[in-house]
């Protein structure tokens, strides 16, 4: 399977932007794409809401970009702003994990290029006993992890990066975001820092001005992808 898995430290700290500007990025190339995201919560949540400003929830996004409709792209999708397992609970419906791969790879064509967003980070329940690394690892995809360049993301990156090696998952990146235009002395350590001690190679995505395609594709086309989905055969 062609594509690649972006999690990330945390939630709200850019996973949504890095899977989109991708999408953007590949389709402005001519690539066959195809979004998927599990699950979407905090739909009907007012916060949540709010803080989105003109940005659309994320399957809405990722659907606008690759072509799809929005509920093929999530299949699981909740109004409550928490995780996934507890949404479920809430709703009176299980999560399944043979459905989450099930749709992961429903319809899809030859030659597509799939980009799975997760939800959270890596060990964010869906039940209490299959996770998001559960899923990751089940795909098979190379995984890209997103994270804040700022105060704390040392710790957040080095952690989630020692669970998703700890899974035998293959990390292709790191993927800093948003990356300020004149970074500060402990935004540019914090880069060197994770790429050092972390053994992992550390690229930038630039702040997005807005969810259009043409402003994700600019800001993703800076981002190596050709060469991550090229090194299938990379250690």
């Amino acid at each position: 399977m062609r594509g690649l898995f972006v999690t990330a430290t945390d939630t709200g700290v850019g996973k949504t932007v890095v899977s989109a500007a991708l999408l953007a990025a590949m389709v402005a190339a001519g690539e066959r794409v195809r979004a998927f995201k599990p699950a979407v919560t905090g739909l009907e949540d007012e916060a949540e809401i709010a803080a989105r400003g003109e940005w659309p929830p994320d399957h809405e996004l990722l659907g606008t970009v690759a072509g799809m409709n929005p509920e093929d792209v999530a299949p699981l999708r909740y109004g409550p702003a928490v995780s996934p397992h507890l949404a479920a609970q809430l709703a009176g419906e299980p999560i399944e994990p043979e459905r989450l791969l099930a749709a992961a790879t429903a319809t899809r064509e030859p030659g597509e290029t799939l980009i799975v967003e997760g939800v959270g980070g890596l060990l964010v329940p869906f039940r209490e006993d299959y996770s998001v690394c559960d899923l990751a690892v089940a795909l098979g995809l190379p995984v890209l992890i997103a994270a804040r360049p700022g105060l704390g993301t040392i710790n957040h990156t080095l952690l989630t990066l020692r669970a998703a090696r700890a899974a035998g998952l293959d990390v292709r990146a790191v993927v800093l975001t948003p990356w300020p235009e004149r970074p500060s002395v402990m935004e540019s350590s914090n880069r060197e820092t994770i790429a050092r001690v972390g053994a992992v190679e550390v690229e930038l995505l630039a702040h997005v001005h807005g969810p259009t395609s043409s402003h994700l594709a600019h800001a993703g086309e800076a981002l190596p992808w050709r060469r991550w989905l090229a090194a299938e055969s990379l250690p």
